[in-house]
């Protein structure tokens, strides 16, 4: 097996996607240059998968990073694995592809490697990120995820990405595709936040039984923008399980955090925009956690939901009202 394929997971489409990603997304007001910056730094350490987003609104700088990489010779485009992610105002079949074009556009790249579909629930179509009303309150919208899903396979005929599949979907929604008439693909992955204290093992079992591979976001919590989340939410890092196991392998708890989401079989974004943080990060192929270890940290599940986007729980596809 080539270093390449070393530290991948084999999709059920034949595309192979690095186990350990490198998160893009920051709050609003750090600028969009780190994301650049920080991109490049990990392509040095070694990453291979980057993880972005319109949402994220960085794509122009990413792209760049990427590009840069390539042209440097650090990299050839098919060294990297990039996913992005279609925004929830764009759910409509005929919006799907010009979104995905203008992700390529802001990239300057020709093919994305992976395309999901960002959240199910949608909102407003239209050019606002989060469209209010006149108080304040998110405009939501009823799209049906297959007619989206069914936009998405055709996007992968035209070769404007390699892979699709979803991201904060639960196993109701991932049956709706999966049995959807007509079926051409089916979803690669699932992204979805997963950590110790939401370890997601039912989710987690469904997917593997139907080929669909978990992507851990928010692996580390480490990042806490409020307008996500919320400000008394426990610090996973603190977490004394954690910090004892990590003093026994000489890791730091992120780094176990991390080690624990590979052993399980996952793939993990990791996030940060601190080159020795990005570095770290990436150190957790060479030590193993013992059964005892995994034990422990199984053990502080509590289904705890950092992210939980409580503007649309009225939804009929809002995903967490479902227990996996």
């Amino acid at each position: 097996m080539d270093f390449k394929h070393m530290h991948s997971v084999k999709l059920n489409d034949g595309h192979f996607m690095p186990v350990i990603g490198f998160g893009t997304y920051a709050p609003e007001e750090v600028p969009k240059s780190k994301a650049k910056e920080a991109t490049k730094v990990a392509i040095d350490v070694g990453y291979r998968h980057i993880d972005s987003a319109y949402f994220y609104q960085n794509e122009k700088e990413v792209g760049e990073a990427i590009r840069e990489k390539i042209a440097d010779g650090t990299v050839k485009r098919e060294d990297i694995f990039y996913t992005t992610k279609l925004w929830t105002t764009f759910l409509r079949p005929e919006m799907v592809r010009p979104a995905l074009e203008r992700s390529l556009k802001n990239l300057q790249l020709d093919y994305v490697d992976l395309f999901l579909i960002h959240f199910p629930v949608g909102m407003k179509a239209g050019e606002d990120l989060l469209p209010k009303d006149a108080n304040g309150k998110i405009i939501l919208e009823i799209v049906d995820i297959c007619d989206t899903w069914n936009a998405l396979e055709k996007c992968k005929d035209a070769g404007l990405t390699k892979s699709i599949g979803v991201s904060n979907f639960n196993h109701k929604q991932l049956e709706m595709i999966l049995n959807k008439p007509g079926l051409k693909y089916k979803p690669v992955c699932n992204q979805v936040e997963c950590h110790p204290y939401l370890n997601q093992s039912k989710l987690m079992e469904f997917c593997k039984s139907k080929d669909i591979v978990i992507v851990a976001y928010s692996a580390l919590v480490s990042h806490r923008d409020v307008n996500w989340i919320d400000k008394d939410s426990p610090y996973l890092l603190e977490e004394p399980i954690l910090k004892a196991i990590a003093k026994k392998h000489s890791r730091t708890p992120g780094q176990v955090a991390l080690r624990y989401h590979l052993q399980r079989g996952l793939v993990v974004l990791a996030k940060s925009f601190n080159e020795k943080r990005i570095k770290e990060n990436f150190q957790v192929f060479d030590f193993q956690l013992s059964p005892d270890d995994m034990k422990a940290i199984d053990g502080l599940n509590r289904n705890f939901r950092y992210v939980k986007i409580e503007f649309a729980i009225d939804h009929p596809y809002y995903p967490y009202s479902e227990e996996y």
